[in-house]
């Protein structure tokens, strides 16, 4: 049985293939359209997905969307209803494009899948799953437990905002919810907004720029904005925020409990920002804490399932675990809107056709590399139309220049197999550098990302090398759990450092690997393995042999507003708009310094600003 999952028309569009209960490809319709998080119909994504299985959508036994239409319009119309007069702008906006698209949002649907096959009954084929549905099922089929509790945390579905659930064998239950507009997605999306960034882009940036400040505001977050109980569950005091019928996330009230307006993008960031930044984050963890806690019990199950746009804070999922509120935790990597896709289609095999589940010792994501891959022929031909010098390399030959490129302090490019699904790159849309180097940091950051100065950079390590350098016991294959960077591994700070105040704590060294250690000793960390990335693990590996470290930089393959690139074009391309130094794409490697001035390119104005 062949399913096509589909996410469309909020942000991060997706397509998911599902094979006799194996997921067989998936990706965001972003990387092939290059607009970041792209909502439109995933085309693209699911032509990939059709193409990666070999079939053509009339061998498809079904198509299943995300979430369903129709209850998101009623909770529209109710909420409208419910703040009247309020919001009769919004309202006056939004309806029109209601009623034109969203209303229809099933013939919508079959006109787009009628593009990529016109002969294959897709009206006979479609089905719709409930938003948060659609979250757990990404969480528990793929995940390695038999039975878990499943938590889904994120903006806003149909209704829920919040799902606590049941999963045993093939079977999955939703036990609460917890209804809009309260909403912790949407509280931790208002002060993103508040804070300067953009909502649905810079949750994480907030997140990396927490440790910079001290929560100063978290008592007037529980005092005013959020009511938390003991269980977890909370209400959100509306009176402080627009976003249920307004054009903006926060109002004039909730400007006046935080001592002014918000920060104006692209401005400097100040103390306030960061003091802010840390106390949503800590009110936040506390709620992901308690939801965890009596998940837990209400199950009796001590394994634990995160999805939902909330589940990519790895702060608060590494707390989850070092705090013992559980004893295993998996986290749906494409943990987002783009990773329902995924739970779609594995809630119609499941859920709808009844096939059982077959349960993997690790879990069945494959690591995440579920895009597409490109042969070296392919690669070769590719480049070589692109105008770009390399040279054709053998296996071990290409890892050892790269990992010789590293331990000089260049900062590489690396395109390697299939595209990893979800925000994160794992070691096949990379930019790599030395961990140890105090500079890279800022280096990446603005000479090749060209992105704020503070925003972290996560630590590929060897897996069974991990816990001597970080406080971690467990796997992070999918840099979804931040853990604190050893104490022998760690420098001290002098008096005078611990004086600095914010970003001026940036420019200080914390310890041996100081490109990937955050300013409170922690880090965002993605152990690699052997088996599930062998090409990606011995290029570490050889910069071991060369430098005695097990640890290197990883960040997304793009710059600020880009999504990660796709294809060997895309990979040269960001290449000579940017001060990468080195560029593998499969076997061939490329230096900068050999290529045809004439295709360097002002790269940083291509994409708008994320």
């Amino acid at each position: 049985m062949r399913i096509l999952g589909i996410s469309a028309y909020y942000h991060d569009s997706a397509a998911a293939l599902v094979a006799d209960g194996r997921i067989v490809a998936a990706a965001q319709e972003e990387r092939f359209s290059r607009r970041k998080h792209d909502s439109g119909f995933p085309a693209q994504a699911a032509r990939y997905c059709l193409a990666e299985a070999g079939i053509s959508g009339r061998q498809l036994d079904g198509v299943v969307f995300y979430d369903k239409p129709l209850p998101k319009f009623e909770r529209i119309l109710e909420t409208y209803f419910a703040f009247a007069p309020h919001g009769w702008r919004s309202f006056a906006t939004g309806l029109p494009v209601w009623i034109k698209e969203k209303l229809f949002q099933k013939r919508m649907l079959l006109n787009e899948l009628a593009a990529i096959d016109d002969g294959a009954a897709w009206e006979e084929k479609l089905l719709f799953s409930e938003h948060h549905v659609s979250h757990a099922a990404s969480a528990f089929y793929p995940s390695p437990f038999h039975r878990a509790a499943i938590l889904t945390m994120d903006g806003v579905g149909e209704w829920a905002t919040t799902s606590l659930a049941l999963g045993n064998g093939d079977q999955l239950q939703i036990l609460k919810e917890i209804h809009f507009p309260h909403s912790l997605g949407l509280l931790y999306s208002a002060f993103t907004y508040y804070t300067g960034f953009k909502v649905n882009s810079g949750e994480y940036k907030v997140m990396g720029l927490a440790p910079y400040g001290e929560p100063r505001y978290a008592d007037v977050i529980r005092d005013h904005l959020v009511d938390v109980k003991p269980d977890g569950s909370f209400r959100l005091n509306m009176e402080y925020f627009n976003y249920a019928t307004g054009l903006t996330m926060t109002n004039a009230k909730f400007d006046a409990l935080f001592g002014g307006p918000p920060r104006q993008p692209e401005t400097p960031i100040s103390q306030r920002e960061m003091d802010i930044a840390a106390s949503i984050q800590l009110v936040t963890e506390e709620i992901v804490l308690k939801l965890a806690r009596h998940v837990v019990t209400e199950t009796g199950e001590r394994a634990l399932c995160l999805a939902g746009g909330v589940a990519l804070n790895c702060v608060a999922n590494g707390k989850l675990l070092r705090q013992g509120v559980v004893d295993h935790l998996w986290i749906q990597p494409a943990a987002g809107d783009a990773g329902g896709a995924v739970g779609a289609a594995l809630a119609a095999y499941h859920l709808w056709a009844k096939r059982p589940r077959r349960v993997l010792a690790e879990d069945a994501m494959q690591g995440s590399y579920l895009g597409p891959a490109f042969t070296q022929e392919e690669i070769e031909s590719r480049l070589a139309a692109c105008g770009a010098v390399f040279e054709t390399l053998d296996d071990a030959t290409l890892i050892d220049r790269c990992a010789q490129g590293l331990a000089e302090g260049l900062a590489l490019g690396w395109h390697q197999g299939r595209m990893e699904f979800g925000p994160r790159a794992l070691g096949n849309r990379s930019i790599l550098g030395d961990a140890r180097s105090p500079t890279m940091q800022k280096v990446l950051n603005l000479k090749v990302k060209y992105r704020e100065s503070f925003r972290p950079f996560a630590p590929s390590v060897l897996a069974e090398e991990a816990g001597e350098w970080f406080e971690l016991e467990t796997a992070s294959p999918y840099m979804l759990l931040v853990a604190p960077v050893r104490e022998e591994k760690r420098i001290p700070m002098t008096d005078e450092q611990q004086r600095l105040f914010g970003i001026d704590k940036l420019n200080v060294p914390r310890s041996e690997i100081p490109a990937v250690t955050h300013v409170d000793y922690s880090a965002r960390i993605q152990t690699v393995d052997r088996k599930k990335n062998p090409r990606y693990h011995a290029l570490i590996s050889r910069f071991k042999e060369l430098s005695g470290c097990p640890v290197i930089v990883n960040t997304s393959f793009n710059i600020r507003g880009e999504p990660i690139v796709c294809t060997p074009e895309d990979a040269f391309r960001c290449f000579m708009g940017t001060e990468l130094d080195l560029l593998a794409v499969g076997n061939c490697l490329l230096r900068k310094d050999r290529q045809d001035p004439s295709l360097r390119q002002d790269y940083r104005h291509r994409f708008s600003l994320d």
